[in-house]
């Protein structure tokens, strides 16, 4: 059955597999939040308040989770060409060997035809898909902003129910509006190549602002050198920025890493749990989380009253006749957005 068309489910019985763990459950019940069909729609909420009845105010007991149970969520972002997938799958193999559960959330481009991933990221991660205690889901980005699929938060949500201690988000490239990521993670990791003052020319101040930790890859080899020069020069970009209040001495940073090697790998998990202890510690966790759910209620919401607009066919031709105004030049759009709220909560 093709990807977004699951079959009508049983879903206190997806719900009890998904949280012993079952792999396969938790691809389904994915696939279900992914679909795009109103029935499938209506399953996948039902899912999801079934599995936040059934773990709310329970805790994991790990260290690597918060107090309230959630896993670790590490977004991670980088140019094109840089080895995420190397990355993730050393970083994913090396916390296996610790003992933990990981789960990999790699959003690909979509096919403008089949709207499907393209990339297959199961295809190269070899290793790490082979692996009982990893997870990787490639998702198509479905053309959301920034290359985050539409449910990528509530399948981040089904991986914690799932029992994954830490869950990798990885989005498709660099720019400002890849910032979305930092919605959904606790610590927002950047990955860039060895390059040097126009790298650093290249990256936006934006995604810079809200980088935890930036990681130069490929440190090795003939790259070594130019690696820790790289670092160098981000670190002191760093530092000219504004220190965040979310932030403790010594942070954000740069490092150094080789995901061919390992270089580097165990010493960015290092200032991962540091940072992550530290907001735990101040409250500072519990803020982001909260702002971070807040956002979410307030996407939802304006996501839903437009669902609401094209499916009513009254609201539907008002707005698809001011839409024809303003392209003829009569309305200005700012004025029709307007008129269009107007008429639709009532108003005058």
């Amino acid at each position: 059955m093709a990807r977004g068309h699951p079959a009508v489910t049983d879903i206190p019985t997806l719900a009890k597999d998904i949280l012993s763990g079952q792999r396969r459950a938790l691809a389904r019940g994915i696939t279900l939040v992914e679909s795009t069909r109103a029935d499938h729609r209506k399953q996948a909420l039902h899912l999801l308040e079934t599995l936040h009845g059934m773990t709310a105010g329970t805790s994991t007991g790990t260290g690597t989770k918060d107090s309230a149970g959630g896993a670790l969520r590490i977004g991670l972002s980088g140019t094109p060409g840089v080895g995420k997938s190397t990355f993730i799958e050393s970083f994913g193999m090396m916390l296996i060997d610790k003992g933990l559960r990981v789960a990999v959330l790699a959003v690909d481009p979509s096919s403008t035809r089949s709207g499907g991933s393209i990339l297959g990221d199961k295809t190269r991660m070899e290793r790490l898909s082979r692996e009982k205690n990893a997870f990787i889901r490639p998702s198509p980005s479905q053309t959301a902003l920034g290359g985050v699929a539409r449910r990528t938060r509530e399948a981040i949500s089904l991986c914690e129910a799932a029992g994954f201690d830490v869950i990798l988000i990885e989005t498709v490239g660099v720019g400002q509006s890849e910032t979305m990521v930092a919605d959904m993670s606790d610590i927002f990791v950047l990955l860039l190549a060895p390059g040097g003052g126009d790298e650093l020319q290249g990256v936006k101040r934006g995604i810079m602002e809200i980088a935890d930790l930036i990681l130069i890859n490929k440190a090795d080899g003939d790259l070594a050198a130019a690696a820790r020069r790289t670092a160098a020069d981000y670190a002191g970009a760093l530092r000219l920025l504004r220190k965040r209040p979310q932030d403790p001495d010594g942070f954000p940073r740069a490092e150094t890493v080789s995901a061919i090697t390992g270089a580097g790998i165990e010493d960015a998990w290092s200032a991962i749990n540091a940072l992550s202890a530290w907001r735990q510690r101040t409250g500072v966790w519990r803020e982001i989380r909260a702002a971070q759910a807040r956002r979410w209620f307030r996407e939802e919401l304006q996501s839903g009253l437009l669902r609401q607009i094209n499916n009513r066919s009254s609201s539907a031709d008002e707005v698809t006749q001011l839409e024809n105004r303003v392209i003829a030049g009569e309305l200005a759009p700012s004025r029709a957005a307007d008129l269009a709220l107007s008429r639709l909560t009532g108003g005058k």
